[in-house]
């Protein structure tokens, strides 16, 4: 049996993480909630099999670029996209510096999540 797509959503805002589940349940995913950068790094340690995370930038303890330095440590490969307000957004360079493999701008609509889990699911 193949085993569910696990995504790990950083994300402090609880409306916005009840936003994320509803806007991705007809994936199916193995979904995992991290509602601060600490946590995000401590389920990254616990759930090897993380696919993808949604990284929150600013985000309460370890704030997303921390805690995506602190996640390459442990794991080189997964794929981790920035979410951010749109004016925010740094230089490409600026952006693998820090480990993430892209950004995506808020609000994020549910076309861009769709394209974001086929895209790195059919990687795996």
């Amino acid at each position: 049996m193949n085993k569910k797509f696990t995504t790990l959503i950083a994300e402090d805002d609880e409306i916005s993480f009840e936003l994320y589940k509803i806007r991705l349940h007809h994936f199916d995913l193995n979904i995992i909630h991290a509602p601060n950068g600490k946590i995000a790094v401590d389920k990254v340690k616990e759930n090897p099999d993380i696919d993808l995370i949604l990284m929150d930038i600013r985000m309460p303890v370890l704030d997303g670029y921390e805690a995506t330095k602190q996640i390459r440590e442990i794991n080189s490969n997964v794929p981790i996209i920035a979410q951010t307000a749109f004016a925010a957004i740094p230089e490409h360079q600026e952006m693998l510096e820090f480990g993430f493999t892209e950004f995506i701008a808020k609000p994020l609509t549910e076309t861009i999540l769709d394209q974001i889990i086929n895209k790195y699911r059919t990687k795996n």
